[in-house]
């Protein structure tokens, strides 16, 4: 068995319960990289990462470099005399980075290589409609997610699946496939293999305003896949015109009806406690949205409190 030091780079939730699962497995950490705090909250107080605060409450040796290719940054690495790094949802490295190492680099990607490469894997799976994703080990190379694969499993996408609840579960099973790496690692067993060349690749890009929008044009089917796929964040989105307003509306959750209808896709349909909105072949009953400048509510809680104008409708 090979007597591993480990260097783990992460910084958000889903990163947590993997160095959390190598600790208490008794891997030798001998380090943990993280983001930089960020302003956060209405004070913008600054906010260490969720990496940061375990690392912390854990004792382990932590850095926070604004460069990765800061000299300073680089000779503390050195210092620290890690044999093997392990990525899990931080950012790209330099290469003096991750080729620094004996073992090398991996990172743990959540997809089955080498479809959804990118920064939102979890988000465009459920957004496109698959049935099926996974987690892949691979060693990193100088490209985004193309370096040869260690390890890879799949898991079913469920029928209403959330990119929270998928996140969970791809999160545990993540932890179990990094530990099994690592193992495979220490007994010299590693048998990479290079992804292969698909001409049909799926692509996994930052979600940003303009491709989180709803378009009530699109299929019902479509429309409630994207809203699962951002629902807890970033939030599907749709523009509210009512009483000479233009209102951005966060929808949270809702009931998609396949139904034909002759009214255009946008229209609202107001019921006594009911919020429905046409898309092409039938409703979404809106479950939660959030207005500007008000909490997350049911739509209930929205029709007690708001009133529509007759001509009111999303776009």
């Amino acid at each position: 068995m090979k007597e591993l030091r480990i260097i783990f780079m992460g910084t958000p939730e889903f990163a947590v319960e993997i160095l959390k699962q190598l600790i208490d497995h008794g891997k030798h950490v001998v380090g943990v990289i993280t983001a930089p705090d960020k302003p956060a909250g209405r004070g913008r107080k600054l906010k260490g990462s969720a990496v940061k605060e375990f690392a912390l409450e854990h004792g382990l040796e932590l850095l926070q470099p604004t460069n990765l290719k800061d000299e300073t940054f680089l000779e503390e690495l050195k210092a620290l005399e890690a044999n093997l790094h392990i990525v899990v949802a931080f950012r790209m490295l330099p290469k003096v980075v991750w080729d620094m190492p004996e073992y090398g680099t991996f990172n743990l990607h959540a997809s089955l290589l080498p479809q959804y490469r990118g920064a939102a894997p979890i988000n465009w799976a459920i957004i496109n409609g698959e049935t099926k994703t996974g987690v892949t080990t691979f060693f990193i190379d100088e490209k985004i997610d193309t370096g040869a694969m260690i390890l890879k499993e799949e898991l079913e996408i469920a029928e209403n699946e959330t990119a929270g609840s998928l996140h969970d579960r791809l999160m545990m099973l993540g932890a179990k496939v990094v530990l099994e790496t690592v193992c495979l690692i220490e007994k010299g067993k590693t048998e990479a293999i290079e992804q292969e060349v698909i001409e049909d690749l799926k692509k996994a890009p930052k979600l940003t305003p303009e491709n989180t929008r709803i378009n009530w044009d699109e299929s019902i089917q479509v429309i409630d896949r994207k809203i699962r796929g951002l629902d807890p964040y970033p939030v599907a989105w749709s523009v509210l015109v009512d009483k000479g307003q233009e209102l951005k509306v966060k929808i949270y959750k809702g009931e998609a009806f396949e139904v034909e209808h002759s009214e255009s896709p946008g229209t609202l349909k107001i019921g006594k406690n009911e919020l429905r909105i046409a898309a092409s072949n039938g409703y979404l009953n809106i479950l939660e949205l959030q207005l500007p400048g008000k909490r997350k509510m049911d739509a209930r809680s929205l029709l007690n409190g708001y009133q529509f104008s007759e001509n009111a409708f999303m776009m």
